[in-house]
């Protein structure tokens, strides 16, 4: 009988003991519950365009915060069935699954399978994940805090808020985009499952790594569902069977990855390290619609000028090994470094005929090519193909799915196209695109890339040379200088079709994009004056030869930079500073900064006279009404429409700058690296289809637009002109009288710039 009384005697000691260590020890030194009662989560920098849809987000973690009441309950039944079916009835800590879980392993610390939400909210929140005793008393004592300061509902809005999901995500409302590219209230049943079956073990259970294991999760969490009476049977088959496409990234409400970029450096120098935890929101004056068409217009006249240009063969080889599990990871490893490319897929050729090509896509789906899926890389199927050029087994090559769900061989394309879209009268960017792909080149070619710009200077030399008395009727002979001088010339300019019309109208020149003329205008107004008359429209004048060859282009400007200054002609003479942020917000909504779009002012602020911008837009009309840009008026089938195309020397640059009401766009294509483009492009083939394919979609709905002569204009002789010229006073004609050409004024160079 004493011994008994002795081992209950020590036990009661034990347990007071215990007791003295958790009441003295261990709760004095409990944190306090500041980070729940007054949560701040971590919500990362995220960037809008001007109608709402997301377009970038920067932080360590991706995560919203939702309040419960607009969480679905479809999830709140899924997460609570497999993770804590009693949450709602116990006050924190299930004794009957803890003692289960002492049981089950007393020798080891404690599994996760008995904790409740709340426990895992104190573990979040406060505790490591360390499987100690210690912790465990922690983690209780810290669990009964929290539901004496929050309702259950607050604490389920924690936890559903907080938890990591993989992916570098927190939060279901996060994992739902993440992983369904979709926003949580659009969740179905099996999706929800999948999600809820993911906190257990975010690596095991993430379906963007490993769907198979994410599915088997999935099916517990229907399971449990429906033996807790929360679905029917009906409900759990159509889940079970629902198949699921998982993105695994974040996804965005539009491409534009180059302005977020821009926007995320503004933000970050101004907010510093916070920017990324915030929550701060800034809203763009980018449209969506005008965005994504942009975007597309891009993506797929560089992919058709490429295409014209031939196939190069494949982007590497392997060898296959002949063991089926080392060939898999070979494919893996390799397609690893070769991503997908937004729609064209990296994909490793397991075998080849020259009538039927397969291959296997990172996903580990095989795919067949055949009949016109092969026409391009239909060389590289050759018997005598080179090494280097041949389709063989191992080989890595590039594939797209067309909307019949066939595949084709292609390529990723070496050179670079941009476009940029400003509102004329307030400088605000409506899209802008600096790349064909911003994760494979991050340089900004909008606002970053110095090119010659071709014949689209000519315009801003063309309306120099009507403060000089020109107009469009101005007669200026279209042949070679050597034919008008005895003078021995090092340069002789061409047009680069090779004809001259003799005497020819300014509005024609410009139309038809006549070099001769325009290094005539130029020489006769002075290169001087054409040089003090770029700034008037934003143009550096140290970027600018001090020559002749000034008229074709050979100086340097950015796409934006160009918009900027056809935005003078197109808004009736004032300058335009691009401008993207319109307002920034906190987390909670409150503005912390905010641009109002300037309003064009007085005739103070001009930069040209209303009479020059007004006489320019009527033969900018005309390059896209008969001239070299007129496939704009005859594919998007307007007449309002004005504009010119530019190649520079060589062909290395493409251009098209043009507007129409009020929207002014830049199209460019070029290599990196500096090189022809071909004998036959011209920025009527290179970059106006660009152009065209993006105002189809600004110009959508908006109706022509005409401009109302200003005043001092007068119309004579069927053309414009200044009212003080129409008596004689103006240019009639340039170099007329043509001089027999000898053997030393023939051309040695050309120089020339086309259309």
């Amino acid at each position: 009988m004493k011994w008994i009384l002795a081992l209950v005697a020590i036990f009661s000691a034990l347990i007071a003991g215990a007791l003295i260590y958790i009441f003295l020890g261990l709760a004095p030194g409990l944190p306090a519950l500041d980070a729940i009662t007054d949560y701040q989560p971590k919500i990362p920098l995220r960037i809008y365009t001007a109608d709402n849809a997301l377009i970038g987000e920067f932080g360590e973690e991706h995560r919203d915060f939702v309040p419960i009441k607009e969480i679905p309950d479809v999830l709140k039944n899924a997460l609570l069935s497999i993770e804590d079916a009693r949450f709602y009835e116990h006050n924190g800590v299930d004794f009957i699954g803890l003692t289960r879980a002492f049981v089950a392993d007393l020798g080891g610390g404690f599994h996760q399978g008995a904790s409740t939400i709340t426990m895992q909210v104190a573990r979040n929140f406060f505790l490591s994940q360390e499987k100690t005793v210690t912790r465990k008393i922690k983690e209780i004592l810290l669990t009964f805090r929290i539901e004496a300061a929050l309702s259950k509902d607050q604490i389920l809005e924690l936890y559903m808020n907080q938890i990591y999901l993989g992916q570098r995500t927190h939060g279901f409302s996060s994992a739902a985009k993440t992983y369904f590219g979709k926003p949580l209230s659009q969740i179905s049943l099996a999706e929800a499952a999948m999600l809820a079956g993911i906190p257990q073990n975010p690596v095991r259970h993430n379906p963007a790594v490993n769907f198979q294991r994410a599915k088997q999760r999935q099916m517990l969490v229907l399971k449990s569902m429906l033996n807790k009476g929360m679905i029917t049977e009906a409900q759990f088959d159509a889940a079970s069977k629902e198949r699921l496409t998982v993105t695994g990234k974040q996804m965005y409400d539009a491409h534009a990855d180059y302005v977020a970029e821009m926007v995320r450096q503004s933000i970050v120098a101004e907010y510093k390290d916070t920017a990324y935890t915030a929550g701060i929101k800034v809203y763009t004056t980018l449209l969506k619609a005008d965005q994504e068409a942009a975007y597309e217009a891009v993506r797929k006249n560089v992919m058709d000028y490429d295409q014209r240009h031939g196939y190069r063969g494949p982007e590497a080889f392997i060898s296959l090994p002949s063991d089926e599990e080392e060939r898999d990871d070979a494919i893996d490893e390799v397609l690893k470094k070769h991503p997908a490319n937004d729609k064209l897929f990296a994909a490793v050729v397991t075998s080849v005929s020259n009538k039927a090509v397969q291959a296997e896509l990172a996903s580990g789906e095989t795919i067949d090519i055949s009949g016109d899926g092969l026409r391009f890389a239909s060389s590289a199927l050759q018997s005598k193909a080179k090494s280097d050029l041949k389709i063989v087994p191992g080989a890595i090559i590039r594939v797209i799915q067309d909307g019949k769900m066939r595949w084709s061989i292609t390529q990723l394309p070496e050179v670079e196209g941009a476009y940029v879209a400003l509102n004329a009268q307030t400088g605000a960017y409506r899209a802008l695109v600096g790349g064909f792909d911003f994760n494979r080149k991050k340089f900004n070619h909008v606002t970053s890339a110095w090119r010659q710009p071709g014949s689209s200077i000519k315009p801003f030399i063309y309306s120099a040379a009507l403060e000089k008395g020109f107009s469009p009727s101005t007669l200026i002979n279209d042949v070679q200088l050597s034919s008008t001088t005895a003078e021995s010339l090092k340069w002789d300019p061409r047009n680069d079709d090779g004809k001259y019309d003799g005497p020819v109208t300014m509005r024609t020149a410009l139309a038809q994009s006549k070099n001769v003329v325009s290094v005539r205008i130029l020489k006769t107004i002075g290169v001087n004056t054409a040089l003090e008359w770029l700034p008037h429209f934003g143009f550096n004048r140290d970027k600018h030869p001090d020559n002749l060859t000034l008229a074709l282009g050979t100086g340097q400007v950015t796409p934006m930079q160009l918009a900027a200054g056809y935005a003078v002609f197109a808004n009736g003479g004032y300058q335009v500073t691009p401008w993207l942020i319109s307002k920034v917000t906190d987390a909670h909504g409150k503005i912390l900064s905010e641009t109002k779009a300037p309003a064009i002012a007085q005739d103070s602020d001009r930069v040209i006279d209303s009479r020059n911008a007004f006489i320019t837009d009527s033969m900018l009309r005309e390059v896209t009404l008969r001239g070299t840009g007129a496939a704009a008026d005859q594919r998007l089938g307007r007449h309002d429409l004005a504009g010119k195309t530019g190649t520079s020397s060589e062909a290395v640059d493409g251009w098209f700058a043009g507007y129409a009401d009020n929207i002014v766009g830049v199209a460019w294509m070029g290599y990196d690296e500096p090189k022809s483009l071909g004998g036959r492009e011209f920025g009527a083939t290179l970059a106006l289809p660009i152009w065209i394919d993006s105002m189809r979609v600004s110009l959508a709905g908006k109706p022509e637009t005409q401009r109302t002569p200003p005043d001092g204009v007068s119309n004579a002789e069927g053309d414009w002109m200044y009212a003080e010229f129409l008596n004689g006073a103006g240019v009639k004609s340039v170099d007329l009288d043509v001089l027999p050409p000898t053997d030393a004024d023939k051309p040695t160079t050309s120089g020339q710039a086309a259309n």
